[in-house]
């Protein structure tokens, strides 16, 4: 068995994860949603991300309702147009899938998270009107090569002001045009915690390269997992049995010449989303360890 691994060690990547909030977090993991507001909020509430004017009706400004509907969505990266071009232009063209942007509500702080596959990139913004401005960012430190110039060139397209449309419906388009009149245009999609309406419960589960019958006898076959433990400084402290689950994992795909170990999300399901008995969603977060079968 030859062992390669898809990340850092467990222990820096769960320090990284709880340092900026959102380390590697594919899937996994996102969107925060906005508190409710009383009608004896004071007209205008400030904080150091952000102004929200609230009216005597208690009803939120419409800089806050945009923020809330940007932070529903994981926003992955569909166009960009710049008249400059160069080959870094057309290198994160030709990664967009994997170009991301999120934006997160966090006890008021406001904070936009943003990648094109390597770092988890962060910064916290302003929206006054439809002008977007962010402070300083701040990012994870791994070195991916072949994609730094990519991730530093988007990095400087998000320093700075730009200006926000969003298109409405279920599949709402961002369009973002910066300063010096680059327009980055995104595609949205739900994030877990807004299409669950729910905060998700972090797991980390082995899955077995080999697939087994769901039930004795049975000719639909499943996967093997098993749960595993970690402690605060991500050592291992426990694993269990192996056992069939006969589900979906949303954003995994299963290749049978992988044991890999996978941080996912769970999800509680309203009664109006169960479907066969299942009350819960299960959403890949990262694939944190993999080990090749030969």
């Amino acid at each position: 068995m030859t062992l390669s691994f898809k990340s850092a060690l467990l222990p820096s990547m769960l320090a990284i994860s709880l340092a900026l909030g959102a380390c590697q977090d594919p899937s996994a993991s996102i969107g925060e949603n906005v508190e409710a507001m009383n009608a004896d909020i004071p007209a205008e509430i400030e904080n150091e991300k952000t102004t929200v004017t609230v009216d005597k009706a208690g009803e939120i400004s419409a800089e806050e309702q945009m923020i809330a509907n940007l932070a529903r969505y994981r926003w992955t990266l569909l166009d960009i147009d710049d008249k400059s071009g160069g080959p870094v232009i057309t290198k994160l063209v030709d990664i967009k899938n994997q170009v991301t942007l999120l934006f997160k509500q966090n006890q008021g702080h406001n904070t936009v998270n943003y990648g094109v596959g390597c770092n988890t990139i962060s910064t916290g913004y302003q929206l006054q009107g439809h002008t977007l401005t962010t402070k300083e960012s701040m990012s994870t430190k791994m070195l991916c090569e072949n994609l730094n110039k990519a991730e530093n060139r988007l990095d400087t397209l998000m320093q700075g002001t730009s200006e926000l449309s969003v298109t409405e419906g279920e599949n709402p388009v961002l369009t973002q045009v910066t300063s010096n009149a680059i327009t980055l245009t995104w595609k949205g999609r739900l994030t877990s915690q807004a299409k669950y309406n729910s905060k998700g419960e972090t797991l980390f589960w082995a899955v077995n390269a080999t697939m087994l019958p769901c039930t004795a006898g049975s000719s639909k076959i499943c996967l093997q997992v098993k749960p595993i433990t970690y402690d605060d400084q991500g050592i291992k402290t426990s694993e269990g049995e192996w056992s069939a689950f006969n589900g979906e994992i949303d954003g995994y795909e299963y290749d049978g010449k992988h044991n890999e170990v996978l941080r996912l999300q769970r999800y509680q399901l309203d009664s109006d989303q169960i479907s066969e008995d299942e009350e819960y969603a299960y959403v890949l977060d990262a694939v944190i360890e993999s080990s090749v079968v030969e």
